[in-house]
């Protein structure tokens, strides 16, 4: 028996990029379609175990991802319990459908809001407060580079004045960050969280530690982009540069004594395998007692909720996983789950 399993990076409104495009999913799907898809989706994450969720951005389906968790709430349909960021918000041009891969005279919608300069920015934040977010995620960096390559989006001062205008509404703030430059500016501005991290230097995660800004590594993400486009074979194959640097990030974190949560980026990968994330952390190193705490009590405290969520204790809310075998032991006993108890409420029975 194990607390609820929880995952902080996620997006039930996407599905495998194997399945469709990111870029075929905001432009070709509609978003009724998506939401529905979504349920499904939700469903297959309770039967897996995972009775939590942050979900980080509807992707451009609008903000959808609050009528989901209010729909969970209320019992219509089974799910995780969320925690929504609706739009994440962008720089202006910095994001996708990128428009330069489509005719410059089309109208070409976007996966999250655009915001340029302080004002936009800030704005920006409170319309999504306002449109029922929980979390406020900010894009740091993009491929924004003349050769595609990962670069800082927001200047410092935009960042600042984002956070502080999330923070002061009682939001905490997760940032999107990929290259060191892009980390170092989240951290400085006043992150809460730093999203993927893969260029990050040891002097980057000193900082993040010095600092209390917690790290998602979503090393899933990196092994199942590779699968799709980058000729990676599991068994076969070298891990490819993009797994290899999520690797290194991910051991320089532990080593700098950054917080660690469990935070997969599921739907670039199928819903219902978010514990490929948790087999991932322990193969690069941190032992499964910790790769299970990173999941439920850690996970608990990023979202401010240690004091009902994430243990066996009485007054906590009653989330509850029986798995065969011992997961402490061999973390491939997350994937084995034969009774899931939500908020006491038996979901799946053996």
């Amino acid at each position: 028996m194990i607390p609820g399993l929880m995952d902080l990076h996620s997006h039930l409104l996407l599905h495998p990029y194997n399945e469709a495009s990111w870029d075929d999913q905001v432009l070709k799907e509609a978003p009724d379609y998506r939401v529905i898809r979504a349920t499904v989706q939700a469903r297959a994450t309770l039967d897996a175990g995972f009775t939590t969720l942050r979900d980080l951005g509807a992707e451009g389906a609008g903000v959808s991802d609050v009528s989901i968790k209010r729909a969970i709430n209320d019992r219509l349909i089974p799910g995780p319990r969320l925690f929504v960021a609706t739009r994440a918000i962008v720089a202006t041009g910095a994001y996708g459908p990128a428009r330069r891969n489509y005719n410059p005279d089309a109208e070409i919608p976007q996966g999250a809001q655009e915001a340029s300069g302080i004002d936009e920015g800030v704005r920006a934040v409170r319309e999504q407060a306002g449109a029922g977010a929980d979390w406020i995620k900010i894009y740091a960096d993009y491929r924004v580079g003349p050769d595609g390559s990962t670069q800082p989006t927001f200047t410092l001062d935009e960042l600042k004045a984002m956070i502080d205008v999330a923070h002061s509404s009682g939001r905490p703030v997760a940032i999107h960050a990929a290259s060191d430059e892009g980390m170092r500016r989240a951290i400085l501005a006043g992150a809460d969280i730093i999203e993927h991290g893969y260029g990050g230097t040891e002097a980057t995660f000193r900082l993040m530690a010095e600092k209390g800004v917690a790290y998602f590594p979503t090393l899933t993400a990196s092994e199942s982009t590779s699968t799709y486009f980058g000729g990676y074979v599991a068994g076969k194959t070298p891990p490819t540069p993009a797994m290899q640097a999520a690797e290194r990030a991910f051991r320089l974190a532990m080593k700098s004594g950054v917080t660690i949560g469990m935070g997969s980026d599921v739907g670039v990968f199928r819903h219902g395998d978010n514990a490929r994330e948790l087999v991932w952390m322990v193969r690069h190193g941190m032992s499964p007692t910790r790769t299970l705490l990173a999941a439920t009590a850690v996970d608990a405290r990023v979202l401010r909720r240690q004091n009902d969520l994430g243990q066996l204790k009485p007054g906590y809310l009653a989330d509850i996983v029986a798995v065969t075998g011992d997961p402490t032991r061999d973390i491939e006993a997350t994937k084995a789950v034969v009774l899931v108890i939500k908020d006491g409420v038996v979901h799946r029975r053996p």
